[in-house]
């Protein structure tokens, strides 16, 4: 049995969208206290990868197994209204379980692949787009005017001088 779905159920980055189906495999069973309802939810989620924020699809598959009380029965007497379901006018709303199971099966941090390596924090690409080996030169801001210095001194001669001993007629 397919139930279509209304409202998204997920969250922002992985969930399934309106007008999708959520496949229902049920058994619903009479015991003494109730109905018990048993079976799984399976629905197809669509969001964005957490590492890449690449397009994904992700199969949902979620176990539902609950006991709707019969109104006089010792169970609805014993439990508050908001702890157990409960059969109204002979039927049972399944949409609360589901949607409670169905968002609860969500990954919460969905990927495209296990070991995807998501973006570079410089430059914002996907590093399955860049080339191998790629980085980016960080250089602490407190040595820029070392490097601005030794850049320009480097430029006015290529054979570099030694920093361990004072220059000649230096008076050190």
């Amino acid at each position: 049995m397919a139930a279509p779905v209304d409202e998204p159920m997920g969250l922002d980055v992985v969930a399934v969208p309106p007008g999708s189906d959520v496949d229902l495999d049920l058994r619903l069973e009479a015991v003494a206290e109730g109905v018990l309802v048993s079976g799984t939810a399976a629905a197809v989620a669509v969001g964005q990868c957490s590492r890449c924020l690449v397009d994904l699809t992700e199969p949902v598959i979620a176990k539902l197994r609950e006991l709707y009380a019969y109104p006089e029965s010792t169970t609805a007497a014993t439990t508050d209204d908001d702890e157990l379901p409960r059969l109204v006018d002979d039927l049972v709303d399944l949409e609360p379980l589901v949607r409670d199971e169905v968002v609860l099966a969500l990954p919460m941090a969905p990927l495209c692949r296990p070991d995807c390596p998501g973006l570079c924090a410089e430059c914002g690409e996907r590093f399955d787009d860049l080339e191998p080996g790629h980085s980016h030169e960080i250089l602490d801001a407190r040595w820029a005017a070392l490097r601005d210095k030794f850049a320009s001194d480097t430029s006015k001669s290529d054979i570099p001088e030694s920093t361990d001993r004072p220059h000649a007629g230096s008076g050190e």
